[in-house]
């Protein structure tokens, strides 16, 4: 059966001017520094150039090489290889033209296992996402259909339950990562929410009831995408966006966009990622407090760093700070209270390490590892693995692994799928280096405490 070359794979080899023996001894030794034996050789290399299906962790290693190579994050799907099952098609956003077909599929979803990790895979044709974009930005309101018959009357005590259920589970999430508590999540979201969502209520009733499960489903969402469940993330934040639209709530439909910029960011899809933050941006102007539109803006500023435009990143984190000088001045819902300074600081240390702004991706990630509440284990993560590749990026290679060996130390933040990708990021960057014996302690450091994580699960 004849296969069509992969054009990506070759354009990028080509780009970083390195042979198929000279990728294949990278991998190998990069691997080889992470405990995992790759029998990867220059006929293997070829095969993937000739559009040869991979195995995703090869994939992954392959683009960590390549990202080290030419100092810009590659990932698989840069590199022409998705999912491999079956075509490399883009997955459908789906965006549920009504409140019976959103309730349907949030239903179906809450059926499905976050546990089938997809690793940097989502394809979203460009289309779909200005489709539901657009479905969003100039929809009506459903509105809520109250006092309807039905043989269950919802009160706010409801409401308040699910409220509750929720800032436990998302506690839960900060602390432990996506994957610990996903099941019970999706069990109660199907059983106890969405079942009320059908009943009988008042009209204020109604709207703080799907105002809840919003909530509930945005934080599923949030839980897979932790997981390394991509698809099913994307497919809730579609979902949730669409529930927000039946009682008009903007800002948090909002709040739905900028998730899912963070998303196709962290995916690499930088074109979409900005849209999305756009979309953000302009859908809440005038329905959002200042302090959401910070967090809309720095999710701007978080793409146009990843994509290189280093004068509108700069705008987009002015506007961000400008907003978050008036976070005081409004009463925000209690789904914003954990965006204070160390998260808006955590927003932009990320966009200075992208930019390769080396002083000000220190300053701005050592800031924001000392504002973090431990109790955000996975946040507290995240910021020192900025900081370490920050410091790297100085020059400090034995500051760097000492402050990544920090951040491995946290434990619980292991637990997140992204966050390992962090730390492999930072293995890779550092791979160069692989003789220095702080490299080595490290890598061997990173090699026990991901064994000691098997063990406890």
């Amino acid at each position: 059966m004849s296969r069509e070359p992969n054009a990506q794979l070759i354009a990028v080899m080509d780009e970083a001017k390195v042979s198929n023996k000279g990728l294949a001894k990278r991998m190998k030794d990069a691997a080889a520094q992470r405990g995992i034996s790759l029998g990867t050789t220059h006929v293997s290399v070829q095969r993937w150039r000739d559009g040869a299906g991979i195995q995703p962790q090869t994939a992954a290693i392959m683009a960590n090489v390549l990202s080290a190579k030419l100092s810009r994050r590659i990932t698989p799907g840069d590199l022409g290889f998705f999912d491999h099952s079956g075509p490399s098609t883009p997955q459908a956003v789906g965006y549920p033209s009504t409140v019976p077909d959103v309730l349907s599929m949030l239903d179906g979803l809450a059926q499905e296992r976050a546990e089938t990790v997809t690793p940097d895979q989502l394809i979203v044709a460009d289309a779909d996402v200005s489709s539901a974009v657009l479905s969003w930005m100039i929809a009506r309101p459903d509105g809520i259909q109250a006092d309807r018959p039905a043989h269950q009357r919802v009160g706010m005590r409801d409401v308040r339950a699910i409220r509750d259920a929720a800032a436990t589970f998302m506690q839960l999430d900060f602390k432990y990562g996506g994957g610990h508590g996903h099941k019970a999540l999706r069990h109660y979201f199907r059983h106890e929410v969405l079942p009320l969502l059908s009943a009988s209520y008042s009209e204020k009733v109604g709207t703080a009831l799907f105002s809840a499960a919003a909530e509930v489903s945005q934080l599923l969402a949030w839980t897979a995408y932790d997981s390394g469940n991509h698809r099913l993330a994307h497919r809730y934040l579609t979902s949730t966006l669409r529930l927000s639209q039946v009682i008009d709530d903007r800002m948090f439909g909002a709040r739905i966009l900028g998730n899912l910029s963070h998303q196709a960011n962290y995916l690499g899809n930088h074109a979409q990622a900005i849209q999305l933050a756009r979309a953000a941006v302009e859908g809440a102007k005038g329905r959002a407090t200042p302090r959401a539109m910070a967090n809309y803006w720095a999710m701007e500023a978080r793409a146009l760093s990843n994509a290189g435009d280093r004068a509108a990143a700069g705008l987009a984190m002015n506007q961000a700070e400008r907003h978050f000088e008036r976070a005081d001045s409004a009463e925000d819902p209690t789904w914003l209270s954990y965006f204070d300074d160390a998260e808006l600081l955590g927003e932009f240390c990320h966009c200075f390490r992208d930019l390769k702004m080396r002083s000000e991706a220190v300053e701005h990630a050592q800031r924001a590892v000392n504002s973090t509440d431990p109790q955000y284990a996975r946040t507290l993560g995240f910021c020192r693995m900025v900081l370490a590749q920050s410091q790297l990026l100085n020059g400090e290679l034995e500051a760097a692994v000492t402050t990544a060996r920090l951040a491995v130390d946290g434990g619980d933040s292991l637990q997140s799928s992204r966050f390992q990708r962090y730390v492999t990021d930072f293995q890779a960057e550092i791979s160069t280096h692989a003789a220095n014996p702080a490299v080595v302690a490290f890598n061997e450091h990173v090699s026990d405490a991901f064994a000691r994580l098997d063990e406890d699960e």
